[in-house]
């Protein structure tokens, strides 16, 4: 258990490195792509690896008041009593990540990028009101994940539209 422990400590040192906060909302393009293609094993790597990127840059030489006061929120919450409500709340995220699965599997790109906007959204609401004033650390990070998400994917739109405007000509001829 005291690896367990210290493993633990040894992660949430790193994800107060706010470069992690930045990382993890891209991991929703290649979770969309392999979704679009299909591939079970790329949405299972994703996932393993957006759950472990919180840990993947050094522990930082000093730390912004409000992403302490914020990430301590969030411990609170976790190992917290869990209720109907919390659990109903933080069903949310498997059942968004499932839906934006889904949406891309079907090959929705309107539902799909309405899920992402809805996480994105949803995630800023969440932190703002669980973290009073901390949450507002998360408002950067997350809106600058979303318009890069939502640019990344309205352009592969874009290319994949046109490839099959490209084909369908072609098959004309």
């Amino acid at each position: 258990m005291d690896f367990l422990n210290d493993f633990f400590t040894w992660a949430f040192e790193r994800h107060h490195n706010i470069l992690s906060w930045y990382i993890r909302p891209l991991f929703l393009l290649p979770f969309c792509y392999f979704a679009y293609k299909r591939s079970i094993k790329g949405i299972i790597i994703t996932l393993v690896a957006l759950a472990t990127s919180m840990f993947w840059f050094p522990k930082p030489t000093t730390v912004n008041p409000k992403v302490e006061a914020f990430l301590e929120m969030e411990m609170d919450y976790l190992f917290g009593e869990w209720d109907f409500v919390k659990i109903a709340l933080s069903s949310l995220v498997p059942v968004t990540m499932f839906a934006l699965a889904y949406a891309f599997w079907k090959h929705s790109w309107k539902y799909g990028i309405l899920v992402i906007n809805l996480i994105a959204i949803l995630k800023v609401l969440w932190s703002l009101y669980a973290g009073d004033g901390s949450g507002v650390s998360v408002i950067l990070p997350a809106f600058i994940g979303l318009i890069i998400c939502n640019l990344v994917i309205w352009i592969a739109y874009r290319v994949v539209k046109k490839g099959n405007n490209d084909k369908s000509t072609d098959t004309n001829f």
